[in-house]
């Protein structure tokens, strides 16, 4: 695929994405807003938002980036027994199954020295943050594929558009998936 490097090209793939995501990420806020008293009555989750939908936006991110290399390296295969492919998608989730944990333990720390004691126990928060989490990443991987192999059918470059694409859906994933993770566990 022939990419054309000017910054008219650039506008005219990444104009129309970046109004659609604009209208996705008010969508994540109106969740957001509904899930208020929630947030208010357990501070560890409403300190959990920004974390959770920032560090799944970056494991997709990192996915991202590796498969748009691969894409312009010539070795990107969509296929089901792709190793490579398989390898990320598994790496990705791995991160998230090391870095979560921690985020939720972060959360109730510092809820607890911000409201003089945590409303959530640590177990909680860290079941919380580590189910919303892995779930998050799955869901990432799922909305990087599929970004990058509609990128790739529609010939753009995957550069411009898949990342932008991949962190605002998994601001608004991220918002739903640890609102329904908060109602199921808590």
């Amino acid at each position: 695929m022939p990419t054309e490097w000017t910054v008219r090209a650039i506008s005219r793939a990444m104009l129309p994405v970046l109004l659609v995501l604009t209208l996705v990420e008010l969508g994540s806020g109106l969740i957001l807003g509904s899930f208020e008293a929630e947030l208010l009555r357990y501070p560890s989750l409403l300190i959990l938002v920004p974390v959770t939908i920032g560090t799944a936006g970056n494991l997709g991110s990192i996915l991202a980036a590796r498969l748009s290399t691969s894409f312009h390296l010539g070795t990107l295969s969509f296929s089901p027994a792709d190793d490579e492919l398989a390898g990320n998608a598994i790496a990705t989730v791995i991160l998230a199954l090391t870095v979560f944990p921690i985020i939720g333990v972060g959360a109730w720390i510092l809820s607890g020295l911000i409201a003089g004691s945590a409303a959530l126990s640590l177990s909680t928060v860290v079941l919380v943050s580590s189910t919303s989490g892995v779930s998050l990443a799955v869901l990432a991987v799922f909305v990087t594929f599929t970004a990058t192999y509609i990128a790739y059918r529609f010939g753009l470059d995957p550069d411009d558009v898949v990342i932008p694409v991949v962190t605002n859906v998994c601001d608004v994933l991220g918002v739903v998936v640890l609102f329904a993770v908060s109602q199921l566990l808590i």
